[in-house]
């Protein structure tokens, strides 16, 4: 694989970085980046992260992740970070197809077997990358455990606006509008635009300034608010996988009790029907679980490593 840009200075991942550019198989080309452990005595994270991140905001959870004993494979999703944009405005967030992103993970699978990555392998996903997981663990992703953190298994909103949002997704794209920006969303990364005193992401003032660093260090890491065909496409996605029943795999799920971004309802839901899956819901907690306070993220961390190696 050829070597792609890691910028390990903003993302205080470990040491032993190393980052790719790989193809998908439709020609999109995407950024892989491998944090290793300097003592790998358990095996490899698959880390998938949310719409808008990047390989770079997981470092510190990579850092984590090798002190535990593993080390961490994480992506560039289509559409975000250095991987190829997919619209005109690369700011816009946009997508053709959800199954798409199953393509990216199909290619990351076959980069971890490249670089013979430490086995076992695990997954461990954030937000939009837990809907894109439980779909791949519904498709056979060879993975022991898996852990979601605030998983998009659902989109929030109010009662009221749920039809509202379903139907003008699907009249935008009816419309040949497709690349428009979804309602209440533009082209300003959210870490910029938001203030930290009502950010719906973190209660935790130190992680927060990491995440305002990385976009302003490096903008063109960042991303604006989704196209509506990537509303429509993860709407449809959402009702699909709230539908299916639960994979076979050891699971665990960590939802914050202040959680705003996503739906927590389809989350209870589907983690009650998966047999020997466990939900911890945190208080007081917002979206980005491993973004949060000191004692949150050591416990979520503490948390998937018990997974793991139980």
């Amino acid at each position: 694989m050829e070597g792609a840009p890691l910028f390990n200075d903003i993302a205080h991942g470990p040491e032993a970085a190393a980052a790719y550019w790989l193809p998908a198989a439709d020609g999109v080309r995407l950024r892989l980046g491998h944090w290793r452990a300097p003592d790998n005595r358990k095996g490899s994270v698959l880390l998938i992260p949310g719409r808008t991140e990047y390989i770079e905001k997981y470092g510190r959870a990579a850092g984590q992740m090798a002190r535990r004993g593993y080390d961490t494979l994480c992506i560039d999703l289509r559409g975000q970070g250095l991987a190829d944009r997919l619209a005109p405005d690369r700011m816009l967030g946009h997508v053709e197809r959800f199954s798409d992103y199953q393509l990216d993970v199909r290619a990351m699978l076959a980069a971890a077997a490249g670089l013979e990555l430490p086995r076992p392998w695990y997954l461990m996903s954030h937000s939009m990358g837990g809907c894109i997981g439980l779909r791949a663990l519904h498709e056979g992703l060879p993975v022991e455990a898996a852990v979601f953190s605030g998983p998009m298994w659902g989109i929030a909103m109010s009662a009221l606006m749920r039809p509202f949002a379903v139907l003008a997704a699907r009249a935008s794209v009816a419309l040949g509008r497709p690349l428009a920006y979804a309602p209440t969303t533009g082209p300003e990364a959210y870490v910029l635009a938001a203030p930290f005193e009502d950010n719906q992401l973190t209660t935790d003032r130190d992680m927060w300034d990491y995440m305002v660093a990385q976009a302003r260090a490096r903008p063109e890491l960042a991303l604006g608010g989704p196209s509506m065909r990537w509303f429509d496409q993860a709407l449809r996605e959402c009702r699909a996988l709230q539908r299916m029943p639960a994979p076979v795999c050891r699971a665990a799920t960590v939802l914050g009790g202040d959680e705003r971004i996503v739906d927590p309802a389809p989350v209870h839901a589907i983690m009650a029907r998966w047999t020997g899956a466990q939900l911890d819901v945190v208080p007081g907690a917002q979206h980005e679980i491993m973004m949060e306070r000191p004692g949150t993220r050591a416990a979520f961390f503490d948390r998937a490593d018990a997974l793991f190696s139980g």
